[in-house]
This record gives C-alpha cells, sequence and structure tokens, in this order.
C-alpha cells in the first residue's frame, strides 16, 4: 500500500526501506545514491551490475547487522575487499558490503608459531609491512597485493607468482570464522571425520556431517574429475571433504567459494620466513613456443618462480614511463618473450649457483646469443636488489600494462587463466593463438609459466556483437583444448560470472549436482553472492556487460586534447574507459598516488572510482547533465590534481587533466564560485594586490575578516593565506650575468615573484655564478608579467589559461627556436609548459617551448653530467630531509633534487616517502577541503618533518609544500635554489674546493 501512495515500486519501497534502516543501526557509511552505487558496479572484469546499495561498517558486528537487516527484507549481500576481481565476483544487484575501509586489522601473531589471524578487509602489502619487522610474511604474492584483501584472496583461492615454492592461499588458510545467511557464526577448521572434536551450534555440526558424508560418497567422480593441477580454482574444493587421513580442514571449503556459502569475519593464515636473498636469471627467447617448451625444463632448478613476459608486454612496458629503464636494464636485443627465473634460497652463494646451472641449462637445452632464431638466447643476471625490485614491480603491472593499449580493443579476461601440465604448454599456447587468429584477433600472454598458467587475452572489443560472439567462441574452444590436456579452467582467479557456466562441461553433471547441493545446504535461500559458482548467467549476457548493447557516449565539447585517445570529446571517452578497475590507485604506500584515498580510504576519493564516475556520467547513466552536477563536483573534490595518476598508473588515466575538462564544463553550466575567481584570476590582480599589500593582508590578522572569507569565498578561517609583498620581484635587466656565457631563460612564475621573490634571486645567483647568461623574457605586449595560466586550469577557465600561455609563447619562443634551455623554480608551473601547453597548443613554437623546458635541479645536473657546471659550494648543514612536489615525481622530474643537493659539501640528503603534501595549491585552503589536507599531510610528510632536529635542512621545491610544512610543523623549507645560495654564501667566506662535478655521491 505505501508503494501505491508514494508512486515507487515495490522495489524501489524495499530499497528505501533497507537503506532508512541501514542507516539507523550502523554507524558506518550507508550508500544508496545512485552515484555512490555505480562506483560498486564493477570490479576488474568487463561486468557491471547496479547494486541496490552499499554498506561500509565501521566493525565486523556492523557487518554481520548489515547481513541480518538485508536477509530479512529479502535482499541478497556481496562482501567485497579491493574490489579488484577479474571474473564478476564482487558486482551483483543486492546490498554490498565494503569490507576494506574499517575491518582491516591483524587480530592476533603468533611469531614463534608462524601463524596470525587477521579481518577480511586488511590488505595484503599492509599485513606484510606489519610481520616484516618479525621476519615473516604472507607469501601468496598476487599481482594486486598493493589492494588486494585477504578476505577476497580467500573467497577466490588466489596464487600468486610463487605458488611453486608456497602453494596457493587454500594451502596457507588454517581457520576461518564465518556466518551462514541465517547468522550463525562458527570457526571452520580442522575436523575429525566424527566431529568429536568440534565445538560448533548444532546447526553448523549438522552441515558438517553433510559436507562430510557428500565427500565420502563422491570420492570416487572427485579423483576422476578434479584437474591433477596444483592451479585448480574452480568450483567448490569438494576434495576437501573426501576421506584421507583422519580429519579433514573446513576451511578449506570456504576458501574458493567466492562469497557464496558464508560471510568471512576472521581468517587465520599460516606465514612463511621473509625471503633474505635472491637471484634473478632473465631468460631470454627467439621463439615464443621455445621459451614455453623450456619451461618444463627450468622448474627442475628448483626456482620459486618462472613468470613469462612476452613481446607484447615489453613494447608496451617501453611505453611507460617508470618502466622503461628497467626493461632497459634487463632485456637484451629483441626477445619474442623472457622467461624471469627466480632463485630465494637462504644462502646467497645458493642462489648464485643456481644461477651458473641456469646458464648452463639454457646452453644444454641449445640456446645461444648467436644462434638462428628459433634457439637464440641466454641469460642475463640480475643480482642487483632495486633492479630485482623493478622488474618484479612490472610484472606485477602486467594486466595493467597489457591494458594500456589506447584503442577501443582491449585484452579481455575470461580464458585468463587456465592451468595446463607443463609437458603441454606450448602445444596449448600455440594452439590457442591458432584458435585467436581463427576469429580475427591475437593474443597477450605472461604470468606463470612455472604452474602453466598463464594469463592469455585475447584483443578484443566488447561494445562490438561481433566480438562478443567471437569471445563465446574462442572461450569454448580453449576450454576444450583445457580439457584435452587435463587441465584446470579456472587456475587463479576464480569463477565469478565467466567461467561458472561452463563447471558442468570441466566437471560433469554430477559434481555440478554436487555443487549445487553445497550451496543449497549452506544458503538455501540464495542469500550470500548468488549467481556465482552454480545457477550462473551465459558469461556473453551482454546486460550484464558494463558496455551494454545500448551503450552510447553523445558527443561532448571538450577544451583539451585527446585525440590519442578513441571515442566521443575528441578522444575524451576512451581516456576515460582506460581505467580497467584493477585498483593500482588504491595501495596505501609507495609513489604518490592516490593521496585522497589514502587520507580517507572512501571508493569516492580513488582514481578508479572516480574514472567510473566520469565514465557512467558521459554515458548517460546517472542522469542528464550528470558531468557539471553537484554529485559530480563532489566526486572530484578531493583530487589534487598531483598528477601521480599519469605517471604510477600503468593505463595512463589522466585524472588530472580529465578534472580540467569536468571543470570547464561546470563553470561553463553554472559560472564561477566566488573562490574559483579568487584562485583563478591571481595572476591578474597580483600587481594590484602588491601595491596595497598592508590591506591586501588585513584578513590574516582579522578574526571577522577570516570568518567573512570562509562564508562567503569557501576559504577556511583556520588558513593563513599567503601574505601579498610590496616589493614583488622585478628583474633589473632583461639578461643577468655574463655576456659570453651559455645561454639560459629564467622563468618567473607568479608564485615566487609575488610571494618568495627570494628563490628568483637565489637561482640567479647560482646561474650566473656557475657562468650561465640568464634571460628573464618581458611580454612582447603589456606590462604584466608572463604566467603559465595554472590557476585558471584549477579553476576550469580553459581559454584564460590558454591566453596566457598564447603570450608565454610569443616571449619564449625566440629562446626555444636556437635552443635556449628554458628553466623554473615552481614544478606546477614549469610542467605546465610540458604537459598541458601540448593539450593546448599543436604549433611549432608550444612543441619547441615543451621540449626546451626544465626544472632548476633537471638543468643543473644536465650541465653537470656534461662537465659544464662549476660552482664553488661550502658546507651549509650536516643534513637535508627534503619533500618531492607531485609533479616532479610524476614527470620523473624529482631524482635531479636529490642529485643536485649532493652537490653540497657533506650534506647528507634523506627523502621523506611522503605523498601529497596535501596543499596542492588553492586545495589545502578550502573551508571544505582544509581537514582533508591536514590529513594527507599528517600520512608521513609532517611527521618526518617533526622528527629533524632544527639544524637539519628542510627542503621542498612547491610553494605549497613550504606553506604546508610551515602551517602544519612550524619549519621553515627552503627551495633547493636557496640551499644553493646559501652554499655559495658559504665558500665566499670559508675557503673551501670547488663543489665535485658528479651528480650523484652514491
Amino acid at each position: 500500500m505505501a508503494a501505491e501512495v508514494t508512486g515507487k515500486s515495490p522495489e524501489s519501497a524495499r530499497k528505501d526501506g533497507l537503506a532508512a534502516c541501514l542507516a539507523r543501526e550502523i554507524t558506518g557509511d550507508v550508500l544508496f545514491d545512485r552515484f555512490s552505487r555505480g562506483r560498486y558496479a564493477t570490479d576488474a572484469s568487463f561486468y557491471q551490475i547496479m547494486p541496490a546499495g552499499v554498506v561500509v561498517p565501521k566493525t565486523m558486528d556492523e557487518a554481520l547487522r548489515a547481513l541480518t537487516i538485508a536477509r530479512d527484507e529479502g535482499v541478497k549481500v556481496t562482501p567485497r575487499g579491493g574490489g579488484t576481481s577479474q571474473c564478476g565476483q564482487t558486482v551483483n544487484d543486492g546490498l554490498v558490503v565494503d569490507l576494506s575501509k574499517h575491518l582491516n586489522k591483524i587480530l592476533s601473531l603468533d611469531v614463534e608459531g608462524r601463524t596470525c589471524v587477521v579481518e577480511p578487509g586488511i590488505v595484503l602489502d599492509n599485513l606484510n609491512r606489519q610481520l616484516r619487522k618479525h621476519g615473516l610474511w604472507f607469501p601468496v604474492d598476487v599481482s594486486t597485493a598493493s589492494r588486494a584483501t585477504i578476505g577476497g584472496m580467500a573467497g577466490n583461492n588466489s596464487c600468486g607468482g610463487r605458488s611453486l615454492r608456497y602453494g596457493t592461499m587454500r594451502d596457507n588458510t588454517l581457520s576461518m570464522e564465518a556466518a551462514l545467511a541465517d547468522g550463525t557464526l562458527s570457526r571452520f577448521g580442522e575436523v575429525s571425520r566424527d566431529l568429536s572434536d568440534v565445538v560448533v551450534p548444532d546447526s553448523t555440526r549438522a552441515l558438517f556431517r553433510d559436507m562430510l558424508d557428500l565427500g565420502t560418497r563422491e570420492a570416487d567422480e572427485i579423483a576422476a574429475r578434479f584437474p591433477k593441477v596444483q592451479r585448480r580454482v574452480g568450483g567448490y574444493n569438494l576434495d576437501a571433504l573426501v576421506p584421507r587421513n583422519a580429519s579433514n580442514n573446513m576451511a578449506h571449503l570456504l576458501v574458493g567459494s567466492e562469497g557464496t556459502l558464508a560471510f568471512t569475519t576472521k581468517v587465520e593464515l599460516k606465514l612463511w620466513p621473509v625471503i633474505r636473498n635472491k637471484a634473478l636469471g632473465v631468460c631470454h627467447f627467439g621463439s615464443f613456443y621455445e621459451a614455453m617448451d623450456a619451461a618444463q625444463h627450468l622448474v627442475k632448478l628448483k626456482p620459486i618462480a618462472v613468470e613469462l613476459v612476452d613481446r607484447t608486454m615489453i613494447a608496451l612496458g617501453r611505453d611507460i614511463a617508470m618502466f622503461k629503464p628497467i626493461i632497459n636494464a634487463a632485456i637484451k636485443g629483441d626477445p619474442d618473450a623472457v622467461l624471469v627465473v627466480e632463485f630465494a634460497e637462504e644462502d646467497q652463494a645458493d642462489n648464485l649457483a643456481r644461477l651458473k646451472q641456469l646458464g648452463e641449462l639454457m646452453g644444454d637445452l641449445g640456446f645461444g646469443w648467436t644462434n638462428e632464431p628459433r634457439k637464440w638466447g641466454g641469460v642475463v643476471e640480475i643480482i642487483e636488489p632495486a633492479l630485482q625490485g623493478g622488474i618484479a614491480d612490472f610484472r606485477a603491472a602486467g594486466l595493467n600494462v597489457m591494458m594500456s593499449m589506447k584503442q577501443e580493443g582491449k585484452p579481455v579476461s575470461f580464458v585468463e587463466d587456465c592451468a595446463v601440465p607443463l609437458p603441454h604448454l606450448a602445444d596449448y599456447t600455440a594452439r590457442l593463438n591458432e584458435v585467436f587468429a581463427r576469429h580475427g584477433t591475437s593474443g597477450t600472454m605472461y604470468a606463470h609459466a612455472s604452474e602453466g598458467c598463464l594469463h592469455v587475452r585475447p584483443v578484443l572489443n566488447l561494445k562490438l556483437e561481433k566480438d562478443v560472439k567471437a569471445m563465446r567462441a574462442i572461450a569454448e574452444e580453449a576450454f576444450a583444448l583445457v580439457r584435452e590436456y587435463k587441465g584446470s579452467h579456472s587456475g587463479e582467479h576464480g569463477d565469478g560470472l565467466v567461467r561458472s557456466e561452463f563447471h558442468e562441461t570441466m566437471f560433469g553433471e554430477r559434481l555440478v549436482a554436487d555443487f549445487r547441493e553445497v550451496k543449497q545446504r549452506f544458503d538455501p535461500d540464495g542469500v550470500l553472492n548468488p549467481g556465482k559458482i552454480v545457477d550462473a548467467p551465459k558469461m556473453d549476457d551482454r546486460s550484464l556487460f558494463r558496455f551494454k548493447p545500448d551503450y552510447r557516449v553523445g558527443e561532448l565539447k571538450t577544451k583539451l586534447d585527446w585525440s590519442a585517445y578513441p571515442g566521443a570529446g575528441g578522444g575524451f571517452q576512451g581516456a576515460v574507459e582506460m581505467c580497467n578497475n584493477n585498483g593500482a590507485c588504491r595501495k596505501l604506500e609507495g609513489g604518490v598516488m592516490c593521496p585522497s584515498y589514502r587520507a580517507t580510504r572512501n571508493e569516492k576519493d580513488v582514481t578508479r572510482g572516480r574514472a567510473n564516475t566520469l565514465r557512467l556520467a558521459i554515458s548517460g547513466q546517472l542522469g542528464p547533465d550528470a558531468l557539471s552536477s553537484d554529485e559530480m563536483m563532489e566526486t572530484l573534490k578531493l583530487c589534487v590534481s598531483c598528477k601521480a595518476c599519469r605517471h604510477e598508473c600503468p593505463t595512463g588515466v589522466d585524472m588530472a587533466k580529465m578534472k580540467i575538462e569536468v571543470l570547464a564544463a561546470r563553470a561553463a553550466s553554472h559560472g564561477l564560485t566566488l573562490r574559483d575567481r579568487l584562485v583563478g584570476y591571481l595572476p591578474r590582480y597580483a600587481g594590484l594586490a602588491a601595491r596595497f599589500a598592508p590591506l591586501a593582508n588585513l584578513r590574516n590578522s582579522s578574526p571577522l575578516l577570516r570568518k567573512l572569507f570562509e562564508r562567503f569565498a569557501g576559504i577556511s578561517a583556520r588558513r593563513a593565506l599567503p601574505a601579498f609583498r610590496s616589493d614583488v620581484f622585478v628583474p633589473s635587466a632583461e639578461a643577468i650575468g655574463p655576456e659570453t656565457g651559455r645561454e639560459v631563460v629564467l622563468f618567473a612564475d607568479t608564485f615566487n615573484r609575488i610571494y618568495e621573490r627570494e628563490n628568483l634571486e637565489a637561482a640567479l645567483r647560482v646561474l650566473a655564478a656557475g657562468g650561465y647568461r640568464v634571460h628573464l623574457p618581458k611580454p612582447v605586449s603589456g606590462s604584466r608579467p608572463l604566467c603559465c595560466g595554472r590557476t585558471f586550469l584549477s579553476a576550469g577557465l580553459v581559454d584564460e589559461a590558454r591566453a596566457e600561455l598564447d603570450r608565454l609563447v610569443t616571449a619564449f619562443a625566440p629562446f626555444a627556436a636556437r635552443g635556449v634551455p628554458i628553466v623554473g623554480l615552481e614544478p606546477s608551473c614549469l610542467l605546465t609548459l610540458r604537459d598541458e601547453l601540448s593539450s593546448l597548443r599543436k604549433d611549432d613554437d608550444a612543441r619547441a617551448i615543451s621540449a626546451h623546458a626544465l626544472t632548476f635541479e633537471e638543468f643543473l645536473v644536465r650541465e653537470a653530467e656534461a662537465g659544464r657546471l662549476q660552482l664553488p659550494l661550502g658546507t651549509v648543514a650536516d643534513k637535508a630531509v627534503v619533500h618531492g612536489h607531485c609533479h616532479q615525481k610524476s614527470f620523473g622530474a624529482f631524482k635531479p633534487v636529490e642529485q643536485v643537493l649532493r652537490l653540497v659539501p657533506g650534506l647528507k640528503v634523506e627523502t621523506i616517502e611522503s605523498s601529497c603534501c596535501g596543499m596542492a595549491g588553492a586545495f589545502g585552503y578550502g573551508a571544505d577541503t582544509y581537514d582533508a589536507s591536514i590529513e594527507m599531510a599528517e600520512l608521513s610528510l609532517l611527521p618526518a618533518v617533526r622528527r629533524a632536529d632544527q639544524n637539519t635542512l628542510v627542503v621542498a621545491d612547491g610553494t605549497s609544500c613550504r606553506h604546508q610544512i610551515h602551517n602544519g610543523a612550524q619549519r621553515e623549507a627552503l627551495h633547493v635554489a636557496r640551499v644553493l645560495a646559501l652554499s655559495l654564501d658559504r665558500a665566499e667566506t670559508h675557503s673551501t674546493s670547488p663543489a665535485q662535478k658528479e651528480t650523484d655521491h652514491g
């Protein structure tokens, strides 16, 4: 009746009732709005199913309460961790319970016994960081370790690259605590066949009895039909139930059950000693077939892993900035494939001996560096730990590297981790390539050659019906090959929506009936993640796809150049769709990406969540005008435009650039806020503010004005604005330094010019002391100083930014045309010339300026390496701690900072392992973003600065970074230019020798 009165459908009314009940009972997030649901509608598969709602419980009691409420309302429940499943395990149309934000703790640790008990939401890398100080680790080292949760790994029976030595998730799970769909909470672990040692509720005891009886009844069928390979994760683990010794582990039935049998609350894990020594042999092959055939022989040397990297992955990796130097160091010539063989015995001498044997074995197999292509090859030995780590990172990023193709077709996961016995691997892959060719495509192959389990992905465009049909045909033919070789059609990533349909052809009718019996006995009402493992839909049901048959993106008017990508908006669609949901942006340490997620742990605030929202918005799935809506602004509010995703996302999702487009759309449809105007137009009114500096600065000293600014301009009253000064930087001449010196242009950016002229003066002093002729170009017309347009871009005022860059290009072009370097101090401003300029102008002048734009440190390093830098430097301090600007890291421009500082005699340089400082231009001044700004800074930057003693220099090139450090830690941070100028001063007052020309003292 209520539904009729309100005009809502019964389904909508039920959803509203569920949301209201959850909101009353749960203190965690209850998310039922369309934007939030859309962010949880996908995982790393090609599927998309809109959930009824999402709950993010703060405690396990709340999670179980959500399960009860949903069950009582007749709503399905799907537990979710990192959302990185590649087969659609974590998408459904019921209630999604996200365990990753709060339920992520180690509950107990037995160091001597090498066990621990954890909550299911703990991320593997985070677990291992905490275990490492005890000399232990959990070795199921999946490539998504930076975001994969233990609960999700247990759900999928994950394996990892080193399962040859350590086994699968099942082999390392000792017990689990879980709730059945009816709420019964029980421990699943080792039990005797007669259950005499079991302390569980009577209903669970009866369940155990029925399962063990099933195992006894079906023992012969299980022995006959289950594949005899380690990488078998398909179906339910019925082999855990058959009579073996005196006991069985009931947890092993839950492992690999994909959340369909019980709701996991605790997992007890087996731990191993950390690997202390490693040696890698990168075996090169001129023939892919020969590489696959060699794998069965290489494993006889007992490595802990043999990982395949094929020609396609090598080529794509060379185009990714973070991986190019690794590939150049590890790859010799032009191999068709390499096998990375890893030895990790306790004694490094043993590893080195095996590495030698590996080279000998390759020779015995007929491979040599001078042979014809089929038998061309050999071993490149990798002993250096940093390079070993880089190779591991590259291999772990294999999926995303493969997905970095900028085209409509992408490598698609559906036959992705079939496993066959090693003697058949070469023939299997050769025949599989023939299957791909018959259907008009080719595939990528990489990963676990040691297990006969390759990540195989044919390139398809699932927006096209013909490619969907090809996918179906390829799946059927590939699985037939797997059956022929007595392998497993599901070897690592589970069943989900992709493979569950094929269980009957793989296991037979009888075992599939047993799977149904298990599901029915555990979950008779089908509450827990239905449609996975049993009673699955067709894998090619396009109504479940991310790109459904009616998926369309209307033409968009965009401001920036997206022509490198396909699709609407001049390629904007293709750029957004590059996100494959694999979740590399959810990592919590290392690099910069994604600073807002590290602070909030919200799916809304991670690059993946934003990209999904953009895709749904431009395709009309979030309603009209969603791109410029308030909800979209909320989605992007905590994006600090750090550009880390541009560098660290292996598929190159550039959210900072995408945000400019959204802000431009917002400005066009809604106009500008006062805050947008104050930030964006800063370069235009800075000169006037400088003339009336005392008046312009009144706001900082007046509590009333601070409150008014917060109310009307959205600028936090808790934050002091940078103080305008009347003595802004005005060059005394258009060129400074020896007339015969090598030429360089110094770009006097707006921020250093109006707020910190000392940095520009220091840079001039350093460059002049180095013998350079420093040009300070003026605008060709008008008196207003040059500007890169950065502030306009941050407000979505792209046309205004273009106008500023046009003025700058006109002034700088004559210098760039004759090869003069253009050097800048503020990373965000200088690097605009290497980034956004190319999205706004495609002419030769713009390209030349972009090519010659260098940060201050990049220029000095280049000159030093060429032997041209002569600076008489003196000692200034014993130690400096350095924070890198996000854009420096994104463009590979931070290492030169460390190198230049090491030119200062006696200065020990320590880099703070920090993400974004949290200030990020105007972000840290926002009343609605102040708290997030501080949270980002407190993750690592501010604590590290506070730990530094007063004699230690604090160094940061970014204007915003220095302000955050000053505000948050009450320490003055210096630009590198000022450190060098101080060093010059010391050299003048004390006798010193010239600085070393080397750019790195080790």
